[in-house]
């Protein structure tokens, strides 16, 4: 964008300072389509780490002004600056000394004009044939209310883990769940000793039925491991029996109890597997199969 080149970049780097030193929250505002940005803005923000909430202009003129504190940082959108609805917000903003950042396309505007930040955005022409309906404008704004976000975010340092706090439902929580909450452990481990004919894999294969058989060392570390589908590739007359050690994939790709569930299923899809070893300190401890990931809605 490079309008952030300018003074728009200098004005945001402000805005992100001012809200990081802020004690209070972001309370944001705007009318007709802006407010409906805003709202989503508010979301983003209050999801990744920044509490934020949205405050209608219409209502804040009628109590709701109540919602907005010293140490809070009002956010007003308005593409024309003109939103008669954002004046008492304004005025709030300016006698008990709360920062107002404006995002607005008219820097010399009423809102502009009245903000202690100015976020102006290029003025360009809405997409709409008839250069009225809030497109071009709104999308924008969008994009700059999530900028802002981002660069919040990464200042704070907000990790994967923060992330999961706040989203423990739906797919997006499922995946940012810990492989340790659903893999298979203990008894349900098919489990089978190095140098154990593939008569007992089969058969550990089939009444597990987890698709594999893990092979282990005589310390109980990990050798290997034998899946269905290296059944189907060794398929002859004398695979019964062969040893474990002569069919099994020596140094499988494994992970720890404490990866994300969403990295677990993106190493299952970039091989085409349908079951991943969970490995601590070199032995087996777990194990997690795609239909897991399917029944918890993670994939």
């Amino acid at each position: 964008m490079e309008a952030m080149e300018g003074e728009l970049g200098s004005a945001f780097t402000k805005a992100i300072d001012t809200i990081l030193a802020a004690s209070g929250r972001v309370i944001i505002s705007g009318m007709g389509k802006s407010g409906h940005v805003g709202r989503k803005i508010a979301a983003t923000l209050a999801s990744t780490g920044t509490p934020a909430h949205f405050v209608h202009p219409g209502e804040a003129s009628h109590g709701d002004l109540g919602m907005i504190q010293p140490d809070d940082v009002i956010l007003a959108m308005s593409w024309s600056g003109e939103s008669s609805e954002l004046a008492d917000i304004i005025a709030y903003a300016e006698r008990d000394q709360v920062t107002l950042i404006a995002i607005t396309s008219q820097a010399e505007s009423t809102l502009g004009k009245g903000a202690d930040i100015c976020l102006a955005l290029p003025r360009a022409k809405e997409a709409c044939p008839n250069g009225l309906a809030p497109t071009t404008s709104t999308t924008m704004q969008l994009a700059l209310g999530d900028a802002l976000a981002v660069a919040l975010l990464e200042s704070r340092g907000f990790t994967s883990q923060d992330f999961r706090r706040y989203h423990p439902g739906g797919k997006l929580g499922a995946q940012l769940r810990q492989v340790r909450a659903v893999m298979h452990t203990g008894d349900r481990l098919p489990l089978i000793r190095s140098g154990m004919p593939m008569s007992e894999a089969v058969l550990t294969i089939s009444a597990k039925g987890l698709g594999c058989v893990i092979v282990t060392k005589a310390d109980g570390t990990l050798a290997g491991l034998v899946t269905d589908g290296d059944l189907r590739r060794h398929m002859a007359p004398d695979l019964l029996g062969r040893s474990v050690d002569d069919i099994m994939t020596q140094s499988p790709k494994t992970v720890s109890p404490d990866t994300l569930i969403a990295e677990a299923l993106e190493i299952m899809e970039s091989r085409k597997i349908s079951s991943l070893l969970v490995v601590e300190g070199a032995r087996p401890v777990g194990l997690i199969h795609i239909l897991d990931l399917l029944r918890i809605g993670a994939a």
